[in-house]
């Protein structure tokens, strides 16, 4: 094979995770004129590689002509998961034996959280979740660290989804008041949720940087024992414990 061909293979597939990325970020089914748009790629390329990756299942075709995310990509992000928690595990366990409570690791999954690994407290009294359990965004730690590196407009779109329902009297059911919050989050580096989700319940969390996705980490426990003054000590501990990962995952990455 050319490095010619070579090149133009690599482009090509490229040009279709590209494409992928870009179904999943407009949140369900896309036409091929809006792949156009969000891609800035020619039609005929777009028809052409959409064609392959319906042919292979990534991608399906809907009666209304649309095109969706296929059902083979399921079991890829199942294994990826999977994977990328057991990765995160020495960190986790590193983040319990420094804190003493529950340490997480979620994803951003569509419009929900998906927790992909933990390492519970060794205290009788913890939190647990149990993996794989899909949490709302706008009431959890992790889920509102991995907002606040969104665009508004996407933010604003993801919300108009899902909703925003209280969990608790604490639960943030405003708009403008959870926009107000991912901006006070994105400059001071973490999310707290207070009682958000779960009455008695504080968790702290940060985003994984340069993530392969988005991720991020937490600590929660109860408010008794995760104090504001133990948040201050938690916080540059999950920071150093995130970065640390971040630089695993990047070090596995293929040359």
């Amino acid at each position: 094979m050319s490095s010619i061909e070579r090149t133009g293979g690599v482009q090509s597939l490229d040009r279709a995770f590209g494409l992928l990325e870009h179904m999943a970020a407009a949140g369900g089914d896309v036409a091929l004129s809006e792949l156009a748009t969000s891609s800035g790629l020619p039609l005929p390329t777009i028809h052409r590689l959409i064609r392959t990756l319906v042919g292979s299942g990534y991608v399906r075709q809907l009666p209304s002509r649309r095109y969706a995310l296929g059902p083979r990509l399921i079991g890829l992000g199942d294994a990826a998961s999977r994977m990328l928690g057991s990765w995160a595990q020495p960190q986790l366990a590193g983040l319990v034996d420094a804190v003493g409570e529950t340490a997480n690791m979620a994803m951003l999954d569509g419009d929900a959280v998906v927790y992909v690994a933990q390492v519970p407290s060794r205290h009788s009294m913890r939190m647990f979740t149990e993996v794989g359990r899909r949490v709302p965004a706008h009431c959890t730690g992790v889920g509102k660290v991995l907002l606040a590196q969104l665009p508004v407009a996407e933010v604003l779109a993801l919300v108009g989804r899902a909703g925003l329902v209280a969990q608790t009297p604490h639960t943030i059911t405003d708009p403008e008041r959870l926009l107000r919050e991912l901006e006070k989050i994105g400059e001071q580096g973490y999310a707290v949720d207070d009682a958000e989700q779960e009455l008695g319940v504080r968790c702290v969390a940060v985003a994984v940087p340069g993530g392969p996705s988005m991720t991020a980490l937490s600590i929660s426990g109860p408010e008794t024992r995760v104090t504001w003054t133990a948040v201050e000590k938690i916080t540059p501990l999950l920071h150093a414990a995130a970065a640390a990962l971040a630089g695993e995952l990047s070090g596995r990455a293929v040359p």
